[in-house]
């Protein structure tokens, strides 16, 4: 298939088959997909919780307006943000510049002060905003990448984070959960896989200049 037909062939999965696992390979392409998603200045305030434990995701099904897909799929992916960015996280993330690429402090040194600025000039209610904005560029990457590599998915929003901090022992990380992706495999008997997708004419929804 092309990548146009993979797209197509992607569907917000309703129904899982949970005799299905992703195998290892799998499940580190999409580990290493969201690690290699872009964020803004390149520092990754967000983290991604690979959730493979039945019991865990049984207790958060609850939690998430009884949506089945969190226990049924393969895996749950949680896509969680910083609850707050520190200078320290500004200089640990322009060490790994330095390190990585060998550029001089020099050079770092005035993008490192003006991050730490921008930083230091938002509420922690506008650095998570500021998060949350990267976890969704990361969610829209793997759900790219998933149906590159033939694994079904369902981007969640409808979930209550607090529970699902409190199961998964965010607050300790501190971490706050803010979207779902649970992946696997679709059931064969899954008719929303059958539905044709409804969008707008290209005409109608890309402006050409």
């Amino acid at each position: 298939m092309t990548t146009i037909d993979k797209l197509k062939w992607r569907y917000a999965t309703k129904k899982f088959d949970p005799s299905k696992l992703l195998t290892n390979e799998k499940l580190n392409i999409l580990k290493q997909a969201f690690n290699l998603t872009a964020t803004s200045f390149g520092l990754q305030t967000i983290s991604l919780i690979v959730v493979e434990d039945k019991k865990m995701r049984a207790d958060l099904v609850a939690h998430s307006y009884n949506q089945n897909q969190v226990l049924e799929a393969s895996h749950l992916l949680v896509l969680a943000i910083q609850d707050n960015i520190l200078t320290e996280d500004v200089d640990e993330h322009f060490d790994n510049v330095k390190d990585i690429r060998t550029t001089p402090e020099t050079i770092l040194a005035p993008y490192r002060k003006d991050l730490k600025a921008m930083m230091t000039s938002m509420t922690i209610a506008q650095r998570q905003e500021w998060s949350t904005k990267q976890a969704y560029i990361a969610l829209g990457n793997l759900m790219t990448v998933c149906a590159i590599e033939g694994i079904d998915s369902c981007p969640m929003e409808g979930f209550h984070p607090e529970a699902y901090d409190k199961i998964l022992n965010l607050k300790s990380k501190n971490l706050k959960s803010v979207l779902l992706l649970p992946v696997g495999y679709r059931a064969e008997d899954d008719m929303f896989a059958q539905f044709k997708k409804v969008r707008k004419d290209l005409n109608e929804s890309v402006i050409e200049m």
